[in-house]
């Protein structure tokens, strides 16, 4: 039933008296790496299993997003590692592009400096050295909690390779016109002075003006509503809907543009909402992309009247104002000249901000370089809709087609100096060469290599395969791809995924990148809010490691951690996951003292007791259930089982069954002896992908074997044992009813009393001694007197309570309780026959009744089996 029965235990199986998670944690994951447990090995005949870790930002540092995805995929390729796969965990990190060089700007700001000042060059070496210097501190955080990665592999997206990969992409995506520079509409950030993408803005409802205002001269007039009146210079036409009456006889003739000494056309498009507002609109080409799709309809002018970092261009007497400084000063020249039909104030609406930065977004017209998305999309979708890739939970797939169906083409030129520079080169009369990695970039006079570097997101998009040596076809390559699973969050399904998908099907021949995509929730506090730097309830991952344990953080993420669902997380709960490491050391510390081994192969079953039987069955349910959970990636089931079985079932079931054996010794306490060793053996090796490090202590301890990391994944072995599983549920009944009378009685749990115990007749009786040790019963001695007794599991308990209770002020009290759970029981069902009040009452409402109802019914139940057990004089 082991797969370890060959090794031999520890010559000295000792453990300290309590566990502490610092004085073991660093040295036994030094220990793992500097033997080699997490290197994958290319020619290995082992098959291969492989996660994407989603490589936090160089710019990073862990936090409980990072320690929740890290303890899952971790959790996912320890147990491959047992299962026997030649497992591949690939560390990295992303150079984060605006992100880092927001970093080294600040750096320079604080010396007087701008990266302008020294140069792209010297910029660009500033940024490495600040990479060396800063760059790798999460990575070491996440050896702290534990991650079993494969450090000889460890990729950065900047490093030579993947720059090559980057190239290589880029080239074939031109070459097959993928890949195009044209003017459009973009997402402008004039803090960070960039283009980003639409999933790189983050919108949210802030306070603004509506103001309304009139166009035209006499009855040429219309009016327009805008909340960026700043934007009016731009314009170059209004717009109504060719069906719209009320603008019928203005359609083809020019009106007067307020402000400016220009007039514009009134136009005709069926984009504009007749129903909406007065079903005219300003249209600004340069500024709006709904406009710029409007101005290339009908041939407008496109006029740019800001620059990149929002200041007013058009010559006049709002030229070098702010946008928003403009904003209220053209409101006050159109307000003298009667131009303002209506004000709104505040008026709340949607607006994008630079997710990095938090500024306010510039829709701009600029020059930039696109990823034509249609049939890569579409790839990215089949690959989904035929099964190729599965998204779990399942329920993720309308979000993930809603968007890859709807995809619109993607702006990846950034205006950055640090990231992969755009391998494009124009020469002097107006040639554009792509060069590919092989190829030699052109040069002599005039030639020049575009400024702008590649979106982050675009090298990350690679990830899966351009860390395993692509383009090149290497055994790593060869080997580890497609990968097995990609883990993340939901909330970078666009970011991320999305381009994977597309970036793999394209460079791979149609191979997937990833066979399964398992998407998380967020981490949040206790009380369900999100996690915020600004907010008081960020916690520090490694705050709680000191204090707690690396163990301890892992398990209360794991148990937190249902598919696609977000994951509540307080200290108390990990100061709860603290208790069970330390219930597990001590009950190992315990089992080891009491002849626990793994010596020998198991005793036959008939050799064996009821107890024995009863454990070793329900090891092997909760074998099959824990893998059962796995393959559906439930890791909080995972993690809830493995509790229940190893505190419940072992610890405060088995082992306290047991003792009585345990105490008599002989050839029966060897027999247990064996069965308590194989039971923690299995457990302990269940509980090891979750909480590495105190199984890895113990598991060594116990069988003296080499690590637990390289020890074979428990299996099944079928051994199922009905009978005894339905006797220790008898044994179970009697001992919780008598508990809780006893609590009900107001007795303290140690509180020894003498009882009488009847078992005969019922598969109880050889665990009269274990019974009466568990419930501290003692021995009906000279002058027992039964107070007290309880029928249960087909037995009869009998107590002695006289000197220990009062029976009149209990039988008093009891009575008093009885009398208000009828009561209760009277009321409940008085209002749910009554169809007047049914017909009237919310669900809920009624819900709660229910409950209330079987709540008092069970009261009524339990009290009067009190009442019955207490004696009658």
């Amino acid at each position: 039933m082991t797969e370890n029965s060959s090794q031999q235990p520890a010559s000295n199986p000792e453990l300290p008296t309590t566990y502490a998670p610092a004085d073991v944690e660093g040295k036994l994951y030094e220990r793992w790496v500097e033997r080699g447990y997490f290197e994958a090995d290319a020619k290995s005949e082992k098959p291969p299993y492989t996660i994407v870790i989603p490589p936090p930002n160089v710019t990073g540092a862990l936090h409980l997003g990072h320690a929740f995805q890290v303890t899952l995929m971790d959790a996912l390729t320890r147990r491959k590692r047992m299962q026997g796969f030649e497992t591949l965990w690939l560390p990295g990190m992303d150079h984060a592009g605006i992100a880092t060089q927001n970093k080294v700007e600040q750096q320079l700001g604080e010396e007087g400096k701008s990266r302008h000042d020294i140069g792209r060059d010297a910029f660009t070496e500033r940024v490495w050295q600040w990479k060396d210097e800063y760059g790798g501190r999460i990575l070491g955080q996440l050896r702290r909690l534990g991650a079993g990665l494969d450090w000889s592999r460890e990729r950065f997206t900047m490093d030579e390779g993947l720059s090559r990969a980057v190239q290589k992409i880029f080239k074939d995506l031109y070459d097959d016109g993928l890949i195009y520079r044209a003017e459009r509409i973009i997402n402008w950030c004039p803090r960070c002075l960039t283009a980003i993408s639409d999933i790189e803005v983050d919108y949210q409802e802030d306070d603004g003006e509506l103001v309304s205002l009139k166009y035209g001269e006499g009855d040429d007039t219309l009016v327009v509503a805008t909340t960026r009146v700043e934007t009016m210079l731009g314009d170059t036409a209004v717009a109504v809907h060719p069906d719209d009456e009320r603008y019928a006889r203005l359609i083809g003739k020019r009106i007067k543009l307020p402000l400016t000494d220009r007039t514009i056309p009134v136009v005709a498009d069926t984009h504009v909402d007749p129903e909406f507002g007065t079903g005219a609109v300003k249209v600004t080409p340069a500024h709006d992309p709904n406009d710029f799709a409007i101005g290339q309809r009908h041939d407008l002018e496109s006029l740019t009247v800001m620059d990149e970092r929002g200041v007013i261009t058009v010559p006049g007497p709002f030229q070098g104002l702010d946008r928003f400084e403009a904003r209220s000063a053209i409101v006050a020249a159109l307000r003298e000249q009667g131009r303002v039909v209506a004000e709104k104030r505040p008026y709340v609406h949607s607006v994008g901000h630079c997710s990095r930065c938090k500024t306010t977004i510039e829709p701009r017209l600029s020059l930039q370089w696109w990823v034509k998305v249609e049939t890569l999309a579409q790839a990215a979708g089949d690959a989904v809709r035929d099964g190729r890739v599965a998204l779990h939970p399942k329920e993720m797939e309308k979000r993930y087609f809603d968007w890859v169906d709807n995809l619109n083409d993607w702006c990846i030129s950034r205006q950055l100096w640090w990231g992969h520079r755009i391998p494009v080169w124009y020469g002097p009369d107006g040639e554009v060469v792509c060069v590919g990695p092989d190829e030699e970039p052109p040069t002599g006079e005039g030639w020049t290599q575009d400024e702008d570097v590649l979106d982050t997101w675009f090298s990350s998009g690679l990830w899966p395969f351009s860390t395993l040596g692509w383009p090149e076809q290497t055994p790593d390559l060869e080997k580890f791809y497609s990968t097995d699973v990609l883990l993340t969050g939901h909330d970078i399904i666009f970011f991320w995924v999305v381009r994977m998908m597309m970036f793999g099907l394209y460079a791979m021949d149609g191979e997937v990148p990833f066979k399964t995509v398992a998407l998380t929730g967020l981490v949040r506090d206790e009380f369900g809010k999100k996690m915020s730097k600004s907010n008081p309830n960020a916690v520090d991952p490694l705050v709680w490691m000191d204090a707690y344990g690396s163990d301890a953080v892992r398990f209360t993420l794991a148990n937190g951690a249902n598919p696609g669902a977000d994951v509540p997380i307080g200290e108390d709960w990990v100061k709860a996951s603290r208790n069970f490491a330390n219930k597990i050391w001590n009950a190992t510390r315990f089992a080891l003292m009491n002849g626990a081994t793994i010596e020998g192969p198991l005793p036959d079953p008939s050799a064996m007791t009821a107890t024995d039987r009863w454990i070793l069955s329900r090891l092997n349910e909760t074998v099959a259930d824990v893998d059962r959970y796995y393959e559906d990636f439930q890791f909080a089931k995972i993690s809830d089982a493995l509790y229940h079985f190893a505190w419940d079932e072992v610890f405060d079931w088995y082992v306290e069954l047991s003792k009585t054996t345990f105490f008599a010794g002989g050839e029966q306490a060897k027999v247990s002896g064996r069965v308590l060793g194989e039971v923690l053996d299995v457990t302990l090796r269940l509980l090891h992908p979750i909480v590495p490090f105190v199984t890895e202590t113990l598991w060594t301890t116990l069988t003296g074997g080499e690590s637990v990391v390289v020890a074979d994944w428990p299996a099944d072995s079928g051994f199922r044992d009905e009978a005894a599983e339905k006797e220790i549920e008898l044994v179970q009944q009697v001992v919780t009813e008598v508990r809780r009378f006893k609590g009900d009685q107001g007795l303290k749990p140690g509180q020894r009393v003498p009882a009488e115990l009847t078992l005969t007749g019922t598969a109880l009786a050889p665990h009269e001694p274990a019974i009466r040790q568990l419930l501290r019963l003692e021995a009906a001695g000279d002058g027992f007197h039964a107070t007290a007794s309880l029928p249960v599991a087909g037995a009869t308990v009998a107590l002695d309570l006289s000197g220990t209770i009062d029976v009149a002020a209990e039988r008093k009290r009891l009575t008093k309780d009885l009398e208000a759970a009828q009561k209760e029981k009277a009321q409940a069902t008085g209002k749910l026959g009554n169809e007047a009040f049914l017909a009237k009452a919310p669900d809920n409402v009624v819900d709660k009744i229910r409950g209330r109802l079987a709540k008092a019914e069970a009261d009524i139940e339990r009290i009067g089996a009190q009442l019955a057990a207490l004696p009658r004089s």
